[in-house]
């Protein structure tokens, strides 16, 4: 199988405006397109913006809404999958979630972000509770999670195990904790070996300040792009012939003691 080359769109874009946002999103496309790109990836809550406080009730979506529509006819017109970070309405409550939409316009995946952040998550939105949600992709195992997840190893251990070759993380990811996306990511990849694409906002909103940063990290823990701290256009490869090498080399799925380490807790 070839390299699945995927795009990263580090930008916040504007904040309360889906319409808008979704024009952002469809640009990017043309350009990843262009590119050779076959997934592109947005940040956490990208449709709406992150700091839309007492909005996210009248901004929330279903995962088949309007919005997921229009994705979906981007998806199509340019020949490419999309991962967007959105807010989900399900009858009474409303989700964080990441949705996949093939390159054909199909919905391929959603999950629902299972480990909230902070006092504004915690108040506006309803944890999910599937912690592994996959779906294939040009012969590549997807999965997803969203900013805070990932942070918790056995979630990306779950994915590891499930099978996960590229797992996708939109992020909100805000100062002090840039360490996150320089170090814990990389290493993530490393020890569950997979990819990961970590897509970042960037700059002030409200009173959050995002560092940016985006990635895509190999299973060897090297990341094979960087954003800085501005809107970037990123493009990275996850390579199956590398990963499987990667896999074949690296014993720690295969040298694990489970018995061990089912403590309370």
């Amino acid at each position: 199988m070839p390299p699945l080359r995927t795009a990263l769109l580090q930008s916040s874009g504007t904040l309360g405006s889906v319409e808008a946002n979704l024009a952002e999103l469809d640009a990017a496309a043309v350009r990843a397109a262009a590119a050779g790109a076959r997934l592109l990836v947005t940040s956490e809550l990208f449709l709406t913006g992150y700091a839309i406080g007492d909005r996210v009730p009248r901004l929330a979506e279903t995962a088949d809404g309007p919005s997921a529509a229009a994705v979906a006819a981007t998806a199509a017109r340019h020949g490419l999958a999309v991962a967007y970070g959105y807010p989900e309405r399900a009858g009474d409550l409303v989700h964080n979630s990441v949705q996949l939409i093939g390159p054909d316009g199909t919905r391929l995946a959603n999950y629902r972000k299972t480990h909230l952040f902070g006092c504004f998550e915690r108040e506006w939105f309803t944890p999910g509770d599937l912690p592994v949600v996959q779906a294939e992709l040009d012969g590549l195992r997807i999965g997803m999670l969203i900013c805070y997840d990932v942070e918790f190893p056995e979630n990306v251990r779950a994915h590891a195990l499930a099978g996960t070759d590229l797992l996708l993380v939109p992020t909100a990811q805000m100062h002090p904790f840039q360490f996150v996306a320089e170090s814990l990511v990389p290493v993530r990849a490393f020890e569950s070996q997979l990819y990961i694409a970590y897509v970042n906002r960037t700059g002030p909103e409200a009173e959050f300040e995002f560092v940016g940063l985006s990635t895509l990290a190999g299973p060897d823990g090297v990341a094979r792009v960087r954003a800085g701290r501005g809107e970037e256009l990123l493009f990275a490869e996850a390579d199956p012939d590398f990963l499987a090498a990667s896999r074949a080399g690296n014993p720690y799925l295969a040298d694990r003691r489970p018995a061990l380490y089912g403590t309370p807790g």
